[in-house]
């Protein structure tokens, strides 16, 4: 014991122990000089303050963003550092960051499904804003802009949120058959992904008013209500987002709440005399340079292009469906919506069409 203290008191005293780096030695793969020596910072004695907007930051999918982000010394330190810059997404529940983007200088490096899509926006002084190109439907959430001077690592939180739809799923073999993952395929199989909660409830604040639970991104399983009524949870609750709380990802089985946000293209309608079962409506939708619209897309055209068809049509999922914008006579309730004819195995009904613009 005595011999291995001695030891490490003589190691401490050489100096050539690495200096604390919370968490983000990136020497290793760049530094200011490019000749892979690690560069050493000590505190230089100014604040450190890092802000990004406090309001969310909106925009659709296949859109570019930028998340703005500045930070400033208190007091100021004159001419522009060399500090290291790294943004992170921060899960719904906190536990994990995914990694987005470093960048020390000029050089940056972009990581997992951000490379080619992120990159820093320096226009002006003290600036880290990151840029995200062809913005996905699993960007939106919450991203950490963090900024490391030597000693000094700061950072603030902004909030992306995709402009878009939830709705409720079944598959055509009834209610209640999804795990979570199956869930989260049905939901990309539609031309969406699982809502979050964030999502959900924005959806409920406009309107959604369904009693069927379903799971949502962060493996929990909810249902949103607007008019409390016995089969809901009864009618003495207050209305809002019911919860069964976190479930079995393989054992428990529920409807899924998907989400989608608005489209890249347009969809259109098509028809004959004596209509088209479902696979003369995929081949007339190819036939048009086109294809068989999925769910997704046919609740985003209804939402955000106004899509308002008194028409029945097959959909890529098998389900037969109609978007009514202005509740009108002989096409269903009085308010508006996406109407549903379910699965049928048989039958002959026109075809919703996606074409890409």
């Amino acid at each position: 014991l005595r011999l291995l203290l001695k030891a490490t008191l003589l190691w401490l005293a050489s100096g050539s122990y690495r200096p604390f780096y919370n968490g983000f030695y990136y020497n290793h793969i760049m530094n200011d000089n490019g000749n892979g020596q690690d560069k050493v910072d000590y505190f230089n004695g100014a604040k450190l303050v890092v802000e990004t907007s406090k309001d969310p930051v909106y925009s659709y999918n296949g859109a570019n963003v930028t998340l703005p982000c500045q930070y400033r010394y208190e007091p100021d330190l004159g001419p522009k550092r060399k500090i290291r810059i790294k943004w992170s997404k921060l899960r719904d529940d906190y536990t994990k960051e995914q990694d987005v983007l470093v960048a020390i200088g000029k050089t940056y490096m972009a990581f997992g499904d951000f490379k080619g899509r992120a990159h820093i926006h320096q226009a002006s002084r003290h600036e880290a804003s990151l840029v995200i190109s062809d913005v996905r439907l699993k960007d939106d959430g919450k991203y950490r802009c963090e900024v490391i001077d030597g000693l000094e690592d700061e950072s603030d939180v902004i909030d992306l949120r995709l402009q878009g739809i939830v709705f409720p799923y079944q598959p055509p073999r009834g209610q209640y058959r999804l795990n979570f993952h199956e869930a989260e395929q049905v939901c990309q199989d539609q031309g969406a992904i699982l809502a979050n909660f964030n999502q959900l409830f924005q959806a409920w604040s406009e309107g959604l008013d369904w009693c069927n639970a379903g799971w949502l991104a962060d493996g929990t399983v909810q249902y949103p209500i607007r008019l409390p009524r016995k089969p809901c949870g009864g009618v003495h609750l207050a209305p809002g987002i019911r919860s069964y709380g976190p479930r079995h990802r393989h054992l428990h089985r529920f409807d899924a709440f998907c989400f989608s946000s608005a489209l890249k293209g347009e969809v259109f309608y098509l028809d004959r005399p004596a209509g088209m079962t479902l696979e003369e409506a995929k081949q007339s939708c190819q036939d048009a340079g086109a294809e068989i619209a999925r769910v997704g897309q046919l609740y985003s055209a209804w939402k955000f292009l106004g899509l308002d068809r008194c028409d029945a049509g097959w959909l890529a999922d098998g389900s037969v469906r109609y978007p009514i914008v202005t509740a009108r006579a002989n096409c269903g309730p009085a308010e508006p919506g996406v109407r549903t004819f379910g699965f049928p195995s048989k039958g002959r009904f026109g075809v919703y069409c996606y074409r890409e613009r």
